[in-house]
């Protein structure tokens, strides 16, 4: 895909809050496909509204095959991501995507979601009362959003308490775009997994990579898939606590409806899924065959980017969409994605959400940001764009 003509850039530097960016308003005003530059570089289709991200999502065309994996068009420079660019044939990319999903989603089905809800509170309130001993101001980023979403994902899949803070060190160097030293930081990240993987066939637990070892699947594919859970969930389910944390805060009327009733908590999960973030969500894929949307043909071989977050900003789908509206119904947000690209986590990630709000804001009442929203700031130049420190007192 070349121009004659300079493209938007799309940049990793930091968002403004709860607010879309006039950039992206732009383009999705402009056209529901538009042509970019990526932060990497390479050109681009940005998918901008909501009907054609519900197309394009069912569309077996889009993959994460690509018949040249290292000179593919690239979203960013991370190893991680680069790890799942493929160069098998569409159909066998196709059914080793299903194959993954069969092989997680039984772990992750809402029946097991709700016999983890008791783990998830008790985690909840452990998590909580050392971020109420450390005293007010406190980081809630920091000292409880990333430390709740990682011990529960640690309890998911079986890491051992004594090696969690071994595994932080590991994520951390994960994230960052365009850092040399990321290749070997994640080539250690899958060598720790794939040897607790192996571990695990020696002595199963109840956990997710004991029962995918005991099914028969080989040390490195378990550890591969560890390793995409804790990749696409951990940031994902700390930046999301920390914005429904922002947007309760103020909007009191909001917050206290929802604490009053289990069914106004659903709706406000909700809108909060919709409504916190508005861009930079990005699934980046390759059509492996002409695909022709609307007035526009995306090649094969040309890069996708599936933002799962700026469509929930799209007018034409939903009404007033930057209002802040737990009342809102429907609510089909695609935050979670779609067909066999939605998450999978999605049943957990709800219940983490509202069982954090719920016990936050009952234990802590008077819960309140340490500064404006408009002062608070968001990390750039990583995949997930979550707050450098989010300061609270109560």
């Amino acid at each position: 895909m070349t121009t004659s003509y300079e493209l938007p850039e799309l940049t990793t530097e930091p968002p403004a809050v709860l607010r879309m960016s006039p950039l992206l308003r732009d383009l999705q005003e402009r056209s529901p496909l538009c042509r970019v530059k990526t932060p990497a570089g390479d050109e681009a289709w940005l998918v901008t509204r909501y009907a054609e991200l519900k197309a394009l999502l069912l569309d077996e065309r889009l993959g994460r095959a690509h018949p040249d994996p290292a000179n593919a068009p690239r979203y960013v420079r991370n190893p991680f991501l680069d790890i799942l660019i493929t160069d098998d044939d569409p159909a066998s990319a196709h059914k080793l995507h299903i194959e993954t999903r069969g092989l997680l989603t039984p772990n992750l089905s809402a029946k097991r979601v709700r016999d983890l809800q008791p783990k998830v509170e008790a985690i909840a309130e452990q998590v909580l009362e050392r971020f109420i001993a450390q005293g007010q101001p406190a980081d809630l980023h920091e000292q409880l959003s990333r430390p709740f979403s990682r011990s529960v994902l640690c309890e998911l899949l079986g890491v051992p308490a004594d090696e969690r803070e071994h595994l932080e060190e590991l994520l951390s160097g994960l994230a960052g775009v365009d850092d040399p030293q990321a290749v070997g930081r994640t080539r250690n990240f899958y060598a720790y997994l794939e040897d607790l993987a192996a571990r695990k066939q020696a002595a199963p637990g109840d956990d997710v990579m004991s029962r995918l070892s005991a099914g028969g699947v080989p040390s490195e594919r378990v550890g591969a898939l560890a390793a995409m859970l804790l990749f696409a969930g951990l940031d994902a389910v700390a930046s999301h606590i920390d914005l429904g944390v922002v947007l309760l805060a103020t909007n009191p009327e909001a917050r206290q409806a929802a604490l009053g009733d289990p069914r106004v908590m659903i709706s406000a999960v909700e809108e909060i899924l919709r409504s916190a973030k508005a861009g930079g969500s990005v699934l980046p894929r390759y059509a492996n065959a002409d695909v022709e949307i609307g007035d526009v043909t995306i090649k094969a071989g040309e890069l996708v980017l599936l933002d799962f977050t700026l469509p929930n900003f799209d007018g034409r789908a939903f009404d007033e969409p930057e209002r802040f509206d737990i009342s809102r119904s429907p609510n089909t947000h695609m935050t979670f994605g779609h067909g066999m690209w939605h998450c999978i986590g999605a049943p957990l990630a709800r219940l983490e959400l509202r069982t954090m709000y719920q016990l936050l804001f009952t234990r802590l009442p008077a819960l309140r940001l340490d500064l404006r929203v408009e002062e608070l700031e968001v990390l750039g130049g990583r995949l997930g764009a979550g707050f450098s420190e989010l300061s609270m007192r109560w």
